[in-house]
């Protein structure tokens, strides 16, 4: 009798990417979480511990991962190093979870990386109590990836927390802190200070952390954990920071002190204080990973000017104009809400949310009260989405019966929106300089992103 492909002798592998996608889909979501870092151990041990072959830049925080991810690949791209890049969740397809030199895997590439470890994964099944979750199996597949490539530096982005996040199998050698706020309280903890503790766990012994502002309780936490595992902090607002920032056709200008230097009237096209302020966590986080070397003020600044940013703030069309981002927490919210009325004008503004059923609805939606006209709910097409009607029960608590309609469909939700954006006189403005913002998770802007046909 011939193997079961399902055994660790004979593991099934894959042919397409559709096949990838539907070996890791099957296994633990991301949202079934057993704290542990046994598996993942068990892999990356069996894979050779690709992880140990290359410097690491550890991100973890509630919001801001992934911008500051990706400034930081660019600026280490810019000093000449092979960079390998590992985020979550992926906007709108699985390989953006894995990037080598700022590229995403290509459909071929991530078939291979997939193949290269699914002999183990069987192995790791066998052997734990429970099996390989889809998180763990695809940071197996980017560590030995990056391995393979080989890559000069990695920059991960935790998934979630910190200590027991199956990425911190890895020793950053430098360790980003950005801020802390309430997100997963299920699993994290109901205050940023009892969230702190998990995500401090990724500072390992000999690292700089490059720690974003916190709430006091929370810096205080996070030095005493470095001190403790001897790491070296630098902090934002005392060792480095925004020094100005001034908002712009397509983005803003910024100056940066960092850690060895001050970079003046710096083009960034990302909207908002807040990525101006991801973008001088990411200028002290390769300055730390540098060294003592003092980086080039043109080369900081050409990289600077090539950063992108998926899904966070970005405009998608024109007439009229939708913006997609992916706010799914009212801190990210409230950062979202300040940086529309930093860099826009729109009038009127129409939401159109998709949120999660166990996200902070009702924080999101009070978030964007003051800035929006109207608000459309609606849903995406994950099993975990917060029915259309229920989030528009929420919101007409919050926004009043007039200015929430409910359309279940994304694709019709945005259409309705875009028609509410187009009346704008409906709503006091003649001009009709009306905008539709698409918010409330990553996959809804991920297959709104899609709808629109937009690629990064």
């Amino acid at each position: 009798m011939s193997e079961s492909p399902e055994s660790p002798e004979a593991p099934r592998l894959a042919q397409t990417f559709a096949e990838v996608e539907d070996a890791l889909l099957s296994r633990w979501p991301e949202t079934r979480l057993e704290p542990s870092l046994d598996r993942i151990q068990a892999f990356t041990e069996l894979l050779g511990d690709p992880q140990t072959s290359y410097p690491v830049v550890h991100l973890t925080g509630t919001n801001g991962k992934t911008s500051t991810s990706r400034m930081i690949d660019t600026l280490l791209r810019a000093l000449d190093l092979r960079t390998g890049r590992f985020t979550s969740p992926h906007v709108e397809r699985m390989n953006e979870r894995i990037s080598i030199d700022g590229e995403p895997l290509d459909d071929e590439a991530f078939v291979r990386a997939f193949n290269d470890v699914a002999p183990y994964t069987h192995l790791v099944d066998a052997g734990q109590a429970h099996p390989l979750s889809f998180f763990e199996t695809v940071v197996g597949m980017a560590y030995a990836a990056f391995a393979d490539a080989p890559v000069d530096a990695a920059i991960v982005e935790v998934g979630m927390g910190g200590s027991w996040d199956a990425t911190n199998v890895a020793d950053g050698k430098v360790a980003v802190i950005l801020p802390i706020a309430v997100d997963h309280a299920k699993y994290l903890g109901e205050t940023p200070l009892a969230i702190a503790v998990e995500k401090a766990g990724i500072i390992k012994p000999g690292a700089t952390v490059v720690l974003a502002q916190q709430q006091p309780d929370v810096a205080e936490l996070v030095v005493r954990q470095a001190q403790e595992v001897g790491a070296t902090v630098v902090a934002e607002g005392v060792d480095f920071g925004v020094v100005s920032r001034v908002p712009a056709v397509g983005g803003q200008v910024i100056s940066l002190q960092g850690l060895r230097g001050r970079y003046d009237e710096l083009f960034l096209p990302l909207y908002g204080a807040h990525q101006a302020q991801n973008a001088a966590v990411a200028l002290a986080a390769v300055e730390a990973f540098a060294g003592d070397m003092t980086l080039d003020d043109e080369i900081v600044r050409a990289a600077f000017a090539e950063v992108t940013s998926p899904g966070r703030l970005e405009v998608v069309r024109r007439s009229p104009t939708i913006v997609l981002d992916a706010a799914h927490n009212p801190h990210g919210a409230a950062a979202t809400a300040d940086a529309l009325e930093d860099s826009f004008s729109f009038n009127p503004l129409i939401g159109v949310f998709g949120v999660m059923a166990d996200k902070d609805a009702d924080g999101l939606l009070a978030a964007f009260e003051p800035h929006l006209a109207h608000v459309i709910c609606t849903q995406n097409s994950t099993s975990r989405a917060m029915s259309a009607q229920d989030l528009g029960v929420a919101a007409r608590e919050i926004y009043g019966e007039d200015r929430v309609t409910v359309v279940p469909r994304l694709s019709d939700a945005i259409d309705a929106a875009a028609a509410l954006a187009e009346a704008g006189e409906a709503f006091g403005d003649p001009l009709g300089s009306g905008a539709v913002l698409v918010t409330g998770s990553v996959v809804t802007v991920g297959e709104a992103r899609s709808l629109l046909g937009r690629r990064s």
